[in-house]
């Protein structure tokens, strides 16, 4: 009883405290799972707490090669004046190609996305994050990637 009143008290004053962040970021968001991937990375301020984030990108492996857009809507949570983490959900919808053969095809994913930034006070922005995500149609059925991002606020 005292871990869940704990917990509590400590949820409620993260979202008393959430975050001020730019209303823009762009950069790049670095990394993958099994595959190595780079995405060209968007955020946009929707209100003080939460945040609407897209990004494209392209993953290669020595056996396909594939293209997503990922939508992400986001909570963020204020730990100190440079330092937030961030929860959120979505999905990623692209398409992928066998090298060696013409095997194609296009997917569709649902994604959670967890994660923390540190934002210096230049307006840069560094980021670690972890995208677990369940396929819907015609991909892996459960795919995770963490990745590091490098971002400019404006």
């Amino acid at each position: 009883m005292k871990n869940l009143f704990f917990i509590s008290i400590m949820l409620l004053s993260f979202n008393l405290a959430n975050a001020q962040f730019s209303n823009n970021a762009i950069g790049l968001r670095l990394g993958g799972g099994d595959n190595f991937g780079t995405e060209i990375s968007f955020q946009h301020r929707l209100t003080d707490v939460n945040r609407l984030e897209v990004d494209l990108g392209t993953t290669s492996n020595p056996n396909q090669n594939s293209w997503s857009i990922t939508g992400l809507y986001q909570w963020t949570y204020k730990i100190d004046d440079h330092l937030i983490w961030f929860a959120g959900a979505g999905g990623r919808i692209g398409s992928w190609s066998s090298r060696g053969n013409s095997t194609k095809g296009a997917f569709l994913a649902a994604d959670g996305n967890v994660g923390s930034a540190y934002v210096f006070p230049v307006g840069i922005q560094i980021g670690l994050d972890a995208r677990p995500e369940i396929g819907l149609i015609d991909g892996e059925l459960l795919r995770n990637s963490l990745a590091l991002s490098v971002r400019y606020q404006f």
